[in-house]
């Protein structure tokens, strides 16, 4: 079976020139991208192996129960995720996805990215047409009276400044609730979340029809650095493959997903889509 698997990777890899015919006919593109375009740009995923901060993994904290429970350790995780941001750029996966999209609108076609990451790396890159799936890490909501908003401060409270640092040993802040970041609405001042989707919440549902309305109506699907694990995302790509559109995977190792997709382009996502997707 793995001999099987790995002539069909390499049958799929081989036909660039089939697929960049398709991109030149194409009106209409929706890019999937998860956490693997950003792990190039060195992103840490907290997912797998060895993905924890401090003891934790992502699935320990961002949840509403963790939330609930501990604030200030959560704020810190999240607060050490934005910093982190604040030193990471785009990568050419990024950059070439941005340029397609560019070119496409200057030519009166329709280019859409569909991104389950919550870094804003496509929109640094130059993206425009850009839907979160799972929210932003710039963005916080109020857990009082649901109000959202961008904040890039940095840091996002006094409280936290200095604090989130990764290492086991580091002891928690333990930061008093009314020193987290709260939210500016007048006569509010409730406690703030980041404004992202956690393990065990859905999908808001106006985004959710967003993108579903954009996947309704494409004849090209690209799916880049995401594992095809995390549902309703996972779903997408295959459900548009069995409808007959066409779909492009671009990963580094493929996935439970890639034998239903017509392309399979293996490698960093910042070495194959620049050629892919280049005029």
């Amino acid at each position: 079976m793995a001999s099987s698997q790995t002539t069909s990777a390499i049958r799929m890899s081989s036909d660039l020139a089939s697929f960049r015919k398709e991109l030149r006919q194409a009106k209409h593109v929706v890019a999937l991208t998860g956490a693997g375009v950003s792990a190039e740009s060195g992103v840490p995923t907290f997912r797998g192996a060895g993905g924890f901060w401090r003891k934790w993994q992502a699935t320990d904290l961002a949840t509403p129960q963790a939330f609930n429970r501990n604030p200030s350790l959560v704020w810190e995780f999240y607060h050490y995720r934005r910093e982190v941001m604040l030193t990471k750029k785009p990568n050419n996966g990024h950059i070439a996805i941005a340029k397609c999209e560019k070119r496409f609108l200057s030519e009166g076609r329709k280019f859409t990215v569909i991104t389950q990451n919550i870094d804003e790396l496509h929109y640094t890159a130059g993206s425009k047409n850009i839907i979160e799936l799972h929210g932003s890490l710039f963005r916080v909501r109020c857990t009082k009276c649901g109000h959202r908003e961008v904040d890039r401060s940095s840091p996002i409270c006094e409280a936290l400044k200095d604090r989130g640092e990764p290492d086991v040993d580091v002891p928690d802040a333990r930061i008093p609730v009314d020193q987290l970041p709260k939210c500016r609405q007048p006569d509010c001042g409730g406690l703030v979340r980041p404004d992202v989707v956690w393990f065990g919440e859905m999908l808001d549902e106006v985004v959710l029809q967003k993108a579903t309305a954009e996947l309704d109506t494409c004849d090209l699907c690209l799916v880049v650095g995401t594992s095809s694990v995390v549902y309703p995302a996972a779903m997408f790509a295959p459900e548009l493959a069995s409808r007959g559109v066409t779909v492009a995977e671009f990963n580094v190792e493929e996935t439970p997903a890639s034998g239903a997709f017509k392309y399979y382009f293996q490698g960093p996502s910042g070495e194959t889509l620049p050629s892919a997707l280049a005029p």
